[in-house]
């Protein structure tokens, strides 16, 4: 016999189905929803961006998540900040945002662009510090870079090297030339810093390998002769071989006679032209007037010049006289007698020539000082 639920007695039964059926769609309803919202989230976090072109951010340091959200989508990187952050705080994520700047790819999504700020793929600048280039050119170059941060414009060179901590030291030739690659708003300060230890270190590996029997004994020597030999030439082949004429020359007790070493000591007095008065005019770094090495380095030499003054080749040639090729080679000789051979030499074939051969600046001609003594 069937259950009539019509009568009274059945009611609550009914009225009970009724609210777990509604209960029942109610959860399937926020399920559903959750569901939804849940894949909403992963779309907007994983999604390709709205950036149709490679966009430029910089974070700055301490940047919070939310300011860099902000700012992306103000450069048209992100849809839905809002989305994101949600996305982050539902997974426990609290991304790290490295400072410097970026490069946004076109459609980069919203995890992609967060990956490039946790690992601190930051745009690189460069500057580029030549070899033979001297600390006031150095200077210079970080004073005029936009990249670089600002802190030590209209120091003295004393204040600089107290800034990175070596007081006492002259700064020429202690920064190590070569093209830097730093992240934007990186501080002249800590490029320094990172010329003088590329440097120093440079310095304490190859000093200990060095030829026997050289006439300093000092690593920093050996860096003011390291100079001396990157003014003289540009050909690196010739480098070991004038360090070779400048080292025999130091252990016979003659004078290195380098125009380089005049041409530093004229400073800014110096109009790119050297004249016999300023080989006679004494400064301490005469090298006509005085004997030995000058009291500092001239420039900021490369690795090739610091390993020749290290490891000068032995010929036994004491004179140096440029080549009218001008091709910035030179002529080496033995004796006095050979060396003023060669300069006649030069000067004939610069008489036939219908305009004299290149030169590198400040380089004097043989033929303001006929029969020189000197190295060239």
């Amino acid at each position: 016999m069937s259950e009539d639920l019509s009568q009274p007695g059945n009611s609550k039964g009914v009225a009970r189905v009724r609210v777990l059926a509604l209960v029942f769609v109610f959860l399937l309803l926020v399920m559903g929803a959750a569901t939804a919202g849940y894949y909403w989230l992963q779309y907007a976090f994983f999604a390709p961006g709205p950036a149709q072109t490679p966009i430029r951010v910089q974070v700055d340091q301490g940047a919070s998540v939310r300011t860099v959200l902000t700012q992306l989508a103000g450069h048209g990187a992100l849809a839905n900040t809002r989305a994101v952050e949600l996305y982050l705080r539902i997974h426990g994520r609290r991304p790290k945002v490295l400072a410097g700047m970026y490069e946004i790819p076109p459609r980069a999504s919203a995890a992609q662009i967060l990956e490039l700020f946790e690992q601190g793929k930051v745009i690189l600048e460069q500057l580029t510090v030549v070899e033979g280039s001297t600390f006031a050119d150095f200077r210079r170059e970080l004073d005029q870079h936009a990249a670089v941060t600002h802190t030590l414009t209209g120091k003295t060179p004393a204040e600089v090297m107290a800034a990175i901590g070596h007081t006492g030291e002259n700064p020429e030739g202690r920064f190590f030339p070569d093209t830097y690659r730093f992240a934007a708003k990186t501080t002249d300060h800590d490029i320094l810093l990172l010329a003088y230890n590329s440097m120093q270190k440079l310095l304490e590996t190859a000093w200990p390998q060095h030829s026997p029997n050289l006439p300093f004994d000092t690593p920093y020597q050996a860096l003011i002769l390291a100079s001396i030999v990157e003014k003289e030439t540009g050909l690196a082949a010739e480098r070991p071989r004038i360090a070779g004429v400048f080292v025999g020359r130091l252990r016979k007790g003659m004078r290195l006679q380098s125009d380089p070493t005049v041409i530093y000591g004229l400073g800014a007095s110096y109009d790119g032209d050297i004249r016999t008065r300023d080989l006679v005019t004494d400064t301490p770094y005469n090298t006509y007037t005085r004997a030995g090495l000058p009291p500092t380095p001239i420039a900021l030499p490369g690795r090739e010049s610091i390993l020749a003054a290290l490891h000068p080749l032995d010929t036994g040639e004491l004179y140096f006289v440029a080549t009218a090729s001008g091709d910035g080679g030179h002529h080496f000789s033995k004796t006095l007698e050979e060396h003023n051979a060669a300069v006649r030499e030069y000067l004939t074939r610069l008489r036939r020539q219908e305009t004299g051969p290149a030169r590198p600046a400040g380089t004097v001609a043989p033929a303001a000082r006929p029969g020189a003594h000197g190295a060239k």
